[in-house]
């Protein structure tokens, strides 16, 4: 009987590093997609050759965003990575390759 209980323990573990690693690509995805976001409204603003103030603040911003979503990822990463027992789980890998910088 003791067996089973480890084993549904387990499953219940991979369940939650299921969980946590489905977000963290939900996350990822939305942190690489929302600048974007930003400079596509930049560019149809800019095409109107209205408010180049909000253009060039906008641009500003997206830049922002993804040098923030990158931290954020980061730390995002590193602590699904403590989650899963991973107890060294500091990171070298360059993440701004997600980003497109």
């Amino acid at each position: 009987m003791g067996f089973f209980v480890g084993s549904e323990k387990r499953c219940a573990m991979e369940s939650e590093d299921n969980v946590i690693n489905e977000l963290l690509g939900e996350i990822a995805g939305l942190i690489n997609q929302y600048p974007k976001a930003i400079e596509h409204r930049a560019a149809q603003i800019q095409s109107t050759g209205k408010d180049p103030e909000l253009v060039e603040k906008l641009v500003k911003a997206a830049d922002t965003m993804r040098d923030s979503g990158n931290l954020y990822l980061t730390w995002a990463k590193h602590y699904a990575a403590l989650a899963e027992g991973n107890t060294d789980a500091s990171s070298d890998e360059d993440e701004t390759e997600d980003f497109d910088i």
